[in-house]
């Protein structure tokens, strides 16, 4: 097995206002930070640039009264308005070696989605800071993908790159654990937390869970 590079969030919440089933979605974030979240992506599926804006601007505040960094989907140009600590892009989106040579993302953490085994070679995996392998487990939560990878597919992934390697797709309190043996750095997790009737709670049980 490859070593594995240094990545130091191990529980990555991945939160959108829909996700939180009705809870005040930044309350949500707040809550999920004292119960142990590391990292914190906002992702909002169709909705208004206007609207994203928003929310990742309250979101911010949270996020830096606790000094936790705040990771933008896809949406490049708000990450730079909001000074986010960086972006998480997809097959479709704007491809990381394109993000890496603009002024703002030049330093700035890029997390990429794994949906191909060939990925693997592509200059956009290597200058990438981590990789999103998604998703472990398929999941009502996002449908837009290909391979639904189960724990032989994060091992194999894992045999072949020292990239970080994020997890997400139905993770939850249960197969959290197994997931980190198979060879993930950190677990982004959605509904587990946000739809939790106590995301702190949940959130403090699945981090407990995982850094035995």
């Amino acid at each position: 097995m490859i070593k594995k590079t240094s990545f130091p969030y191990q529980l990555y919440l991945v939160i959108s206002e829909k996700d939180c089933l009705g809870k005040d979605f930044l309350k949500v974030a707040e809550q999920s930070i004292l119960g142990g979240v590391d990292i914190i992506q906002l992702r909002e599926k169709n909705t208004s640039t206007e609207d994203f804006l928003r929310k990742a601007i309250a979101l911010k505040e949270i996020t830096d009264k606790y000094n936790i960094p705040l990771i933008i989907n896809d949406h490049f140009e708000i990450a730079e308005k909001i000074g986010s600590f960086g972006i998480h892009v997809g097959n479709n989106d704007k491809a990381p070696s394109i993000l890496r040579n603009e002024l703002f993302f030049k330093d700035k953490m890029i997390g990429y989605s794994i949906e191909y085994l060939s990925q693997l070679e592509s200059v956009n995996t290597e200058i990438s800071d981590y990789l999103g392998i998604s998703p472990i487990f398929s999941t009502d939560t996002k449908k837009d993908t290909v391979t639904e990878w189960g724990l032989e597919g994060l091992s194999k992934i894992r045999s072949l790159t020292d990239k970080p390697l994020v997890a997400i797709g139905n993770i939850n309190f249960s197969n959290a654990a197994a997931i980190i043996k198979a060879g993930a750095d950190a677990l982004a997790i959605v509904s587990a937390i946000c739809s939790a009737e106590n995301p702190e709670k949940a959130a403090y049980e699945i981090k407990n869970e995982i850094v035995k």
